[in-house]
């Protein structure tokens, strides 16, 4: 029961919307084209934002952004922000790619692109700490699924 002349929020959630409405400013991801196409794009950077579940793909998947399941939305958040600078920091200068974290039940799975200057001996150990060290502080199972390129003019899907 609401008293007169107060009005309070009722039904206040976080859920999804695809109106064209309030997908209206499109422009603000699009990479602008230079005059003589000097900028390397991969194929996320060189696809439109509201393409995104079409052609692209997300770069963190969980569930816990859906409706009625805010309990750790925060800590899923950092800890997502957590890997990505623990995989930087481990593979300095050889990741060519976004780093793609998918979650599924229990299980945390990284993927990302690795460049051939690492020997496989160097690559299998720290994919094997990394997997070790990120179970041991997320308290869960981490996979991480790791494919080697031989150039970095691999991953370059167009020059804009």
């Amino acid at each position: 029961m609401t008293l007169p002349g107060r009005h309070f929020l009722t039904g206040v959630a976080r859920s999804f919307h695809s109106s064209r409405l309030v997908c209206k400013n499109t422009r603000v991801g699009v990479v602008r084209r230079t005059r003589n196409q000097s900028i390397p794009l991969t194929y996320e950077q060189a696809k439109k934002p509201h393409q995104i579940g079409l052609m692209k793909s997300w770069n963190s998947w969980n569930t816990s952004n859906l409706e009625n399941e805010s309990l750790y939305t925060s800590d899923i958040t950092v800890q997502d922000e957590l890997i990505r600078a623990f995989i930087r920091g481990t593979f300095p200068v050889t990741v060519e790619s976004e780093v793609i974290i998918k979650r599924q039940w229990n299980v945390v799975r990284i993927a990302f692109l690795l460049s051939s200057r690492v020997q496989p001996t160097e690559a299998h150990f720290l994919i094997g700490y990394s997997e070790e060290m990120l179970s041991h502080l997320l308290r869960c199972i981490v996979k991480l699924e790791v494919q080697v390129i031989a150039s970095k003019k691999d991953v370059i899907f167009r020059y804009t």
